[in-house]
């Protein structure tokens, strides 16, 4: 632009040169027309029509000559104010001011003042490269790996993990090897932290470490014991997959750890996928491979108990020995488990029973009874199938046995030798304790777990105190074998006690185990005070229960709250109900997904029965109490900042991350759900001598007792019990 305004400038002195000449030959005339030329007459001068001519002669020239010249001046002009007008918008948009720019001639645009911020990956880079080496500081892997080991030991992930990212990776400097991945691999497997397990496995093959078989193994055992089925389930197949990828053949601990990662989330096909791989690829299958798969059939709800009769009568024709983990995964199996339909499982009888080699006598209530042996036919008969084990005068799908003896002799499908005993019905066969007699009873149980030299400890008998029969008769048997045995209980067992008592609302009987407890010299846990709150069914004992709760410094959490608001929503007392929000919002307790499911449905149930126009809706104590829940139901969904919103999007919103707890700090404290130290350490344990069993209390209704406890061990008679309920399926016709 300075260029374009130094042409212009140029060319007006170019014709103004000319034009200066022109005025210079003409000066006379010039001067005389010189005060016109400006609007400017000298009065007292005297003009004649000559010197008019002239003037205006003069007057037209000069117009043409400063023409040219007006029109470059105007276009320099209108150039120069443009050139301002651009410098000083330039200038406003600018943080930079002209003195600035003419003194530091390095800026460049509008570049601000102060310097960008530094990258936060070149600071790390920068302290890391800055930062001395503590080379006198630095350990041995050996003593790196001892660190690991204490903090795992005591339960303690994070500072396990510490020890690599922080220790040796950015102070020490020192290079970690396989070793150190895979202990630190094991850690978080056993503790649930699926993630952080696959993500150290990830980098430990990015520092092109060797992966050995254990590693695997781990990883199985992470998916296992994930906190969730998706994930555990999801990370199993991935890892799987990539085996196959790799050509990885797998050993006999690998296959072990997928059976036990499937098997638990109940993935059953997969894992009898997994066991004919291995029969397939030869490979040795031990009890630990077959323990695993009765774990396995404990998770399928349907058909497992099912699955437990033939992989347990499986591993016996392999000659392997059942040990203590065997018959603990039966009786969750007996626990838990159905046997699905009843055709399936008559033919499982009938194969488990011809497998044994033994004969199958089957008497009914006629004297001319077919007898069928194991695969053969009888002489008036043909080939023999489920239903010819049942007699034309007896309700189909029903598998009877009957002797003449006065005795009861009940059927042991778990024994080397399995046999019918006197009587099953296995239409009606649907509860714990029914399927329990199944297996030989507590007394039959016991006896084959002598026959293979295993001694049951207090976690068997506690699993065992589930599948008895809900009597108080059963439960004064199963303590004198405990004593009998010289078992040490721990507060487990009575908590167990309680709940069986307070599921069959016997609340005077659950309060006369706490009695049972203090004589033991045992104390009350928080897990105690939630198996308690199943009886808690007015104000007042809610109250009271958390007074104790108080005393003894544990704190209210939201199963126990839970279990008060199940009894409260089936007694429809509003009032109960209200106390135990009450007491949510006082103790600033988080809700779960099953206490919100709770209060929305029986807020639901309410309002169907005001529309449905029930008649106990219609009583003014009814609707003052409604509306009292409402109001009091609606405050805790404000508190909770939950309102408006539908149930799925409530919990969706308070539900917890199931990774999260382990970047937290551990917290010391009095309960083991909140200290990680006494969770993981072995309850108080004591003798139960003290304990007046023939004092306790019995069945008032003089329930029958199907098995007596006898002192002499090699005695086996059992007496023949009196027949009350017609639907038992052990009942003697």
């Amino acid at each position: 632009m300075f260029c374009r305004i130094l042409a212009y400038t140029a060319a007006r002195n170019l014709y103004k040169f000319p034009g200066q000449i022109f005025v210079t030959q003409q000066h006379a005339v010039a001067a005389r027309v010189n005060a016109s030329s400006y609007g400017v007459r000298l009065l007292h001068v005297k003009v004649y029509d000559k010197d008019l001519e002239v003037q205006r002669e003069a007057n037209r020239r000069r117009q043409h000559l400063e023409e040219p010249n007006e029109k470059f001046e105007t276009f320099a002009e209108n150039a120069t104010q443009s050139e301002l007008k651009f410098a000083k918008s330039h200038q406003s948009s600018s943080t930079i001011d002209d003195k600035e720019i003419a003194i530091d001639p390095d800026v460049f645009g509008n570049a601000p003042k102060e310097p960008l911020p530094e990258d936060e990956g070149d600071k790390a880079e920068e302290e890391y490269i800055s930062r001395p080496t503590r080379r006198s500081k630095k350990l041995r892997t050996k003593e790196y790996a001892a660190m690991i080991k204490e903090h795992l030991k005591n339960h303690r992930v994070k500072d396990a993990l510490e020890v690599l990212e922080v220790r040796m990776l950015k102070e020490d400097r020192v290079k970690p090897e396989n070793y150190i991945y895979n202990l630190l691999i094991s850690g978080c497997a056993k503790a649930g932290y699926t993630r952080k397990a696959f993500q150290l496995y990830t980098k430990m093959r990015q520092r092109g470490l060797k992966v050995k078989e254990s590693t695997y193994t781990s990883l199985f055992n992470a998916c296992a014991n994930a906190p969730s089925r998706l994930d555990g389930l999801t990370t199993a197949n991935r890892l799987r997959e990539k085996l196959l990828e790799k050509g990885y053949e797998p050993n006999v601990k690998n296959y072990n750890a997928m059976l036990k990662a499937f098997g638990r989330w109940g993935d059953i096909e997969t894992v009898y996928l997994l066991a004919d791989e291995m029969v397939d690829k030869k490979l040795e299958m031990n009890g630990e491979t077959y323990n695993f798969l009765l774990q396995a059939c404990a998770s399928d709800t349907k058909m497992g108990f099912r699955h437990c009769l033939l992989t347990w009568h499986k591993m016996l024709r392999k000659g392997i020995q059942p040990d203590y983990y065997s018959f603990n995964a039966v009786l969750r199996c007996a626990r838990d488990c159905g046997f699905g339909e009843l055709d399936s499982m008559e033919e499982a009888l009938k194969g488990i029973l011809e497998g044994s080699q033994q004969p199958i006598k089957i008497s009914s209530s006629t004297t001319h009874a077919p007898q069928l042996e194991s695969g053969d036919c009888s002489q008036n008969n043909a080939k023999s199938t489920p239903n010819d084990l049942v007699n034309e005068n007896i309700a189909p799908r029903t598998l009877q046995i009957q002797t003449e003896a006065t005795s009861l002799e009940l059927p042991n499908l778990l024994a080397p030798q399995p046999h019918l005993g006197s009587m099953v019905s296995l239409a009606e066969v649907q509860k714990p304790h029914e399927r329990f007699l199944l297996l030989g009873g507590l007394q039959g149980f016991l006896e084959l777990m002598k026959s293979y030299h295993i001694t049951p400890d207090i976690e068997t008998f506690t699993t065992m105190l589930e599948v008895i029969p809900p009597t108080n008769t059963a439960e004064k048997q199963l303590l004198t074998y405990i004593r009998k045995i010289g078992l040490k209980a721990d507060i487990d067992f009575f908590n167990i006690l309680i709940k069986k008592r307070a599921m069959r609302f016997d609340y005077e009987g659950g309060k006369e185990v706490l009695s049972m407890i203090r004589t033991a010299g045992l104390y009350p846990d928080i897990v105690t005070y939630g198996v308690l709150a199943l009886g808690c069914t007015t104000v007042e004992s809610s109250r009271e229960l958390l007074q104790k709760m108080q005393q003894n410094n544990i704190r209210m959490n939201m199963q126990i709250l839970g279990a008060m608001l199940r009894q409260g929503c089936a007694k429809k007392d509003f009032s109960y109900i209200c106390e135990i929000i009450q007491i949510s919002l006082d103790e600033n307790i988080k809700p779960n997904d099953i206490f919100l499911r709770h209060l929305h449905k029986f807020h639901l149930d309410c309002a169907r029965a005001i529309d449905a126009r029930h008649p106990t809706t219609k009583t003014q104590l009814y609707k003052k109490s409604h509306k009292k829940f409402c109001d009091k139901y609606r405050l805790y969904l404000e508190e909770h900042s939950l309102a408006n919103l539908k149930l799925d999007d409530q919990i969706k919103k308070i539900r917890e991350r199931p990774y999260e707890h382990y970047k937290e700090t551990p917290v010391d404290g009095m309960e083991p759900l909140k200290n990680e130290k006494l969770a993981s350490k072995q309850k108080l344990r004591k003798y139960i001598k003290k304990i007046k069993i023939q004092h306790l209390k019995g069945d008032e209704d003089d329930t029958p007792q199907l098995e007596s406890v006898q002192e002499d061990s090699t005695q086996k008679s059992i007496d023949k019990p009196k027949v009350t309920n017609v639907n038992n399926p052990f009942r003697v016709t």
